[in-house]
């Protein structure tokens, strides 16, 4: 795990950030190459102008937001075989979590797991666009986060 912080704001350290990453990991449902091999993800804390850029350019919408995921894609032409295993980038922006965590009456430390274990739930192929799927990714951050000693994310 490649943890990089642009902000400048009290954030967790590496350690509780990969435990979380690692737990969703563990808990997601994994093909047998990921399911056997150690993958690489970077996660990188940003300030609210370089968030909103990106969500300006990745998703269209204007401001900046919690946490945004961009899987890894492999170069053309490159073998499978010969490259790590990445599942890609985790994007979080430190103002965003925090404010939402003061809020919606969340310790911040439980908003930071769940924006990990959401990140990294989208490196792994999951999303919320369609209510099934969203129903689907919603149980299995509950799950990881009981099993992490947080609260359920959308009950408090």
């Amino acid at each position: 795990m490649v943890l990089e912080n642009a902000e400048q704001q009290d954030v967790p350290d590496a350690g509780h950030i990969q435990t979380w990453a690692n737990a969703a990991v563990q808990q997601a449902e994994l093909d047998e190459l990921m399911a056997n091999k150690a993958a690489q993800m970077t996660v990188r804390i940003v300030e609210a102008n370089e968030m909103t850029e990106l969500n300006q350019q990745y998703r269209q919408k204007a401001g900046p937001t919690n946490v945004l995921s961009f899987p890894f894609e492999s170069p053309p032409g490159m073998p499978a075989d010969l490259m790590e295993p990445t599942l890609g980038d985790v994007v979080v922006c430190a103002a965003v979590v925090m404010r939402e965590a003061a809020e919606q009456g969340k310790t911040l430390i439980a908003h930071w797991a769940h924006m990990i274990v959401h990140g990294t739930l989208h490196l792994l192929g999951y999303d919320h666009i369609q209510n099934n799927d969203a129903q689907k990714m919603e149980s299995l951050e509950i799950i990881v986060l009981a099993e992490l000693g947080y609260e359920n994310p959308y009950s408090v």
